[in-house]
């Protein structure tokens, strides 16, 4: 990823993005990595995330900074008319709309998706919520922690001790934001042959659903919910943490081909033929007793050198480490996966293009910063912008908190 202004594969996309917490700045921001010219439009109180630290950057907060890079801000008040109207200048040129308000919002504004596919028929409308706008939970709010525990996701993690735990990153937050790129990009591809836009949706909801994988399959075909098995996998053995002489790995095996190999770089061939523990099936069964004997056999490994060798021979192991382990290693060095700019300082986007590369345009903006220069582009006279400012349709750079 590079710092330059080069054209990236999103390059001539403008996006106008009324997200605010994570799932939709996550989406923008990838689009944003590669070109696209996204507008950030803030409510007068700014996006809340800008509050959730410490640590903070000049009263921004790292949670906000970390998914706002390559944008610019405007302060808009939508609840106003002449916020509206704004809003309707800009969409004029944009290709995509992005918003999460709570679903209705847009309809009691008099700018619903009927009114907006009307207007601007090829413009692609990306709503992300948390039930979708129907259903017995339509409407409602929804947060990350809250759908985990909806969805079976918090019921499937952890051990008997812990009980039922929040995963600890927001993984249905993040994967709606990336469902939602993916949907943005579908409907430009299909834009593309037939000239129209059309309305999409991502919940979080339906996001927590689908990334259970394989539990809503083995239920299907069981009838039983998944038990609280900690880092164990509930298909494969062995797929989990194991005690080292001074610290943690985790080890994964796919295949039986691979469990073989595996005991014969432990030193223990025999363990890849015992009936016990022969295929998959057979392993799954006898869980505890091949836990047992790897137990053994690791003790007398240290996690580092045996990690290298073992995926230097192809088999998956990493050691259990923290965050500031993995960015600051040399594989994360190698490929480039730390960029900076000024003061800022983030993981790079992890999709690599040989040409159209992902680039660090633009540090996280300050609250509506860039008001003159965006209403500008679009036409506004300094004396209008003054005067939407001084109505307080346009927000100048304090929040109203």
């Amino acid at each position: 990823m590079t710092t330059e202004s080069a054209p990236g594969a999103m390059s001539g996309l403008r996006v106008i993005d009324l997200t605010r917490v994570l799932g939709g700045p996550y989406s923008t921001q990838i689009l944003a990595d590669h070109g696209a010219d996204v507008i950030k439009v803030e409510p007068p109180a700014g996006d809340e995330t800008r509050d959730w630290g410490p640590p903070f950057h000049e009263d921004d907060a790292a949670y906000f900074i970390g998914t706002n890079r390559n944008k610019r801000s405007i302060g808009l008040d939508l609840a106003s008319e002449d916020g509206r109207a704004i809003l309707m200048k800009m969409l004029e040129t944009a290709d995509v709309l992005i918003e999460n308000f709570k679903p209705g919002t847009l309809d009691k504004w008099g700018i619903g998706n009927d009114y907006l596919r009307g207007k601007f028929p090829r413009l692609i409308h990306c709503r992300i919520s948390g039930f979708g706008g129907d259903g017995p939970h339509g409407g409602h709010p929804g947060y990350d922690a809250i759908i985990q525990a909806m969805t079976g996701m918090m019921a499937a993690t952890g051990s008997p001790s812990s009980g039922p735990t929040r995963i600890g990153v927001a993984v249905v937050d993040i994967t709606t934001g990336l469902y939602a790129t993916v949907g943005i990009l579908m409907a430009l591809s299909e834009r593309a042959r037939s000239g129209k836009g059309q309305f999409l949706e991502t919940t979080l909801f339906e996001t927590g659903l689908a990334i259970m994988h394989p539990h809503p399959a083995n239920f299907f075909f069981t009838g039983k919910p998944p038990a609280l098995t900690g880092n164990e996998h509930p298909n494969l053995v062995p797929y989990s943490v194991f005690p080292a002489r001074d610290g943690n790995l985790f080890m994964g095996v796919g295949n039986d081909g691979t469990f073989r190999k595996l005991c014969r770089e432990l030193g223990r061939p025999d363990l890849g033929t015992d009936p016990r523990f022969a295929r998959n099936r057979d392993r799954v069964a006898n869980r505890e007793a091949l836990r047992a004997e790897l137990v053994d056999i690791l003790k007398d490994f240290d996690v580092e050198p045996l990690c290298r060798r073992l995926l230097a021979a192809g088999l998956p192991a990493g050691p259990v480490q923290s965050i500031d382990k993995a960015l600051t290693g040399d594989h994360a060095k190698h490929r480039g996966d730390i960029i900076e700019k000024d003061w800022y300082k983030g993981v790079a986007s992890p999709i690599r293009f040989d040409r159209t590369k992902a680039s660090l345009r633009r540090v996280p903006p300050k609250f509506s910063q860039d008001t003159r220069a965006v209403l500008g582009e679009f036409g506004y006279s300094r004396g209008e912008i003054d005067a939407f400012i001084d109505k307080g349709a346009v927000c100048g750079p304090e929040r109203k908190r």
